[in-house]
């Protein structure tokens, strides 16, 4: 057999194609974008992170049921009608519902004046029943006013409410 000479192979890498070359550059720009966003608002939400957690925690809604229910009556054209109405108070402060315990009887003795002046077409709708509790939320918040210097009862709810 013959000696026969070998030609040096060359190896040449191959060339990179033109779609990987452009998807890793578009990875490289995404990843520098994104850096650059956090470094830009990514200080603004820890910054509001801790703000938030600075901030006093919510209060929780405290409640006064006044019982037992008004009962009261007052005429229409027709008849001697009949209300009976539950109410409670609700407050975020606790020393808020405490003067209203202490002030219980001005408050009821209020209540009971306010509810027995009603008149009866009044209340047969929806609208009127918020305008008595609107009432009756201002008639309270007076008197814890006048004892603490504050309003301090946020609401008033009707727990229940029959005419007869």
């Amino acid at each position: 057999m013959e000696n026969a000479e070998e030609e040096p192979i060359e190896i040449v890498p191959p060339k990179p194609k033109r779609g990987r070359l452009i998807a890793i550059v578009a990875v490289i720009v995404l990843l520098g974008g994104g850096a650059g966003l956090y470094a830009t608002l990514g200080s603004r939400h820890a910054a509001g992170g801790k703000a938030a957690a600075a901030a006093p925690e919510h209060r929780p809604e405290l409640y006064l049921p006044l019982d037992p229910a008004f009962v009261v009556n007052f005429r229409d054209d027709q008849a001697v009608r009949y209300l009976q109405v539950g109410v409670s108070l609700m407050s975020h402060d606790q020393g808020a519902l405490d003067a209203a315990k202490e002030a219980q009887p001005v408050i009821r003795n209020e209540l009971l004046m306010l509810f027995s002046g009603q008149n009866y077409e009044n209340l047969i709708d929806a609208a009127g029943k918020q305008k008595l509790q609107a009432q009756a939320l201002a008639a309270v918040q007076k008197i814890i006013n006048a004892r603490t210097g504050k309003p301090g009862i946020d609401a008033l709810y009707f727990t229940s409410f029959v005419m007869q």
